[in-house]
């Protein structure tokens, strides 16, 4: 559904990502886990066109997105969900998710989805003629989220959206994310720093440093490969 190919993306003279090659099959959720600063988000940065590749081919659906604006590739329903959560603290919890359908027309659909996000999270229903900016930071992200599957995205691009939150909920964040690909069959790209959730809620994993991918595999045998136990798990 998704292929890089041998994409290099650069900030001035500083190369971010370099020659990444990675792949995504319609209906998976793939993680990428690596430090900080290794490239994730520049990837999904790089995917949506908020940095285009110098290098390399982005393909979609057999079409080549390399150079599309990003206004465009969310037209063709790759949706992301930004580091930081980044809603609009000024409008209501109603008012943010109504923005996440803007470009869609099927009012009937969109009645129906903003009655599935606030079944995900019944917190949101509870709040949502509240402020976003007056909600707790596991409230924002909820609705960070919501507002992405409100534009019914095909792949959905979710950037570290444990950070910050207490244990509690980051289970029910990954939970989540787990129910919202099974119910709805949604391709999801995740970036995380949580590498042991990330690779117990994906199907597949890829592990970046310094702008390359340097282990591709199963998320299941990531979990018990001795060089990501020692890097990225703790060592535990």
């Amino acid at each position: 559904m998704l292929k890089f190919e041998n994409v290099s993306t650069y900030y001035g003279n500083i190369q971010a990502l370099k020659n990444l090659t990675l792949e995504i099959q319609k209906g998976e959720i793939v993680t990428l886990i690596g430090a900080n600063g290794a490239g994730k988000s520049t990837t999904l940065m790089t995917l949506s066109g908020v940095v285009p590749p110098r290098s390399g081919r982005i393909i979609y659906k057999d079409e080549d997105i390399t150079h599309c604006d990003t206004d465009l590739i969310v037209q063709k329903g790759i949706i992301q969900v930004p580091e930081g959560r980044h809603i609009f603290p000024y409008l209501s919890v109603q008012e943010n998710l109504d923005l996440g359908a803007y470009l869609r027309n099927d009012k009937q659909e969109i009645k129906n989805d903003l009655e599935y996000v606030f079944s995900l999270f019944p917190r949101l229903a509870e709040r949502r003629h509240q402020q976003g900016g007056t909600l707790s930071g596991g409230e924002q992200q909820m609705l960070a989220i919501s507002r992405g599957l409100m534009a019914r995205p095909e792949v959905l691009l979710l950037d570290e959206p444990s950070l910050g939150l207490a244990p509690i909920l980051v289970q029910q964040i990954f939970d989540t994310i787990r129910q919202i690909n099974k119910e709805n069959g949604t391709t999801i790209f995740l970036v995380e720093q949580n590498a042991n959730q990330a690779l117990k809620t994906a199907h597949k994993g890829y592990v970046m440093e310094t702008g390359k991918i340097i282990l591709a595999d199963t998320a299941e045998n990531l979990l018990t490969n001795d060089e990501v136990i020692s890097a990225y798990l703790g060592g535990a």
